[in-house]
């Protein structure tokens, strides 16, 4: 596993497509229940998740997944992910640890590590499947941003997320990227930077 806590990855929009996305959690059935997620059955909910994410993320595209890639039946792996477009960087979340076990993922994806900083076109980015308290950069003129997953915010449907009240504490240059929060695709830099903005002026 390629750990890139110390490296910085510079991306530029202008030759990729950037997207963000975690907590696809494909063939776990239990989490439509779990976060009211509108799909009648775990087949329904994957290939809705594929065909979504492949709506908006071509071939050469990039995508840094927060985590939380599947569960349940680790021989499906290579099923979903073959199926799924883009250049896949997974930032792993605590319900991958049995798939990094048990499936061979590095060939799978461009980068497995459990946190990572980018920056795309002069954005500084930290990239980790938990939202955190603090991290570098927010005092700055121009602020780092952190994106996360785990916490199935929805803002949709209030209160799906047992974690709804510690959001309170999120920093207007934080933002959940999971499915659950972003109609169950992944969501582009631009959208990103939009949402992000919107909420530091709101703060002002």
């Amino acid at each position: 596993m390629f750990n890139c806590v110390n490296h910085i990855l510079q991306f530029t929009t202008i030759k990729n497509n950037v997207f963000f996305t975690s907590d696809t959690h494909f063939n776990h059935a239990n989490i439509i229940k779990y976060c009211m997620r509108p799909f009648a059955d775990k087949d329904e909910m994957n290939e809705a998740l594929i065909n979504n994410w492949n709506s908006v993320v071509k071939e050469n595209d990039i995508v840094f997944h927060l985590g939380d890639f599947m569960f349940g039946n680790m021989n499906r792996f290579w099923d979903f992910r073959s199926r799924l477009n883009g250049k896949i960087y997974l930032i792993h979340g605590n319900h991958d640890y049995e798939l990094m076990d048990k499936v061979n993922v590095d060939d799978g994806f461009e980068i497995v590590t459990s946190q990572l900083n980018i920056v795309i076109n002069g954005q500084k980015i930290y990239l980790n499947h938990f939202p955190l308290l603090t991290f570098d950069g927010i005092y700055k003129e121009k602020p780092s941003w952190q994106l996360f997953g785990h916490v199935h915010s929805n803002k949709n449907i209030p209160g799906t997320s047992a974690d709804v009240k510690r959001l309170d504490y999120l920093l207007p240059m934080q933002y959940d990227v999971g499915v659950d929060n972003n109609n169950y695709r992944p969501i582009s830099f631009d959208e990103v930077k939009s949402i992000i903005n919107t909420q530091i002026e709101m703060t002002k």
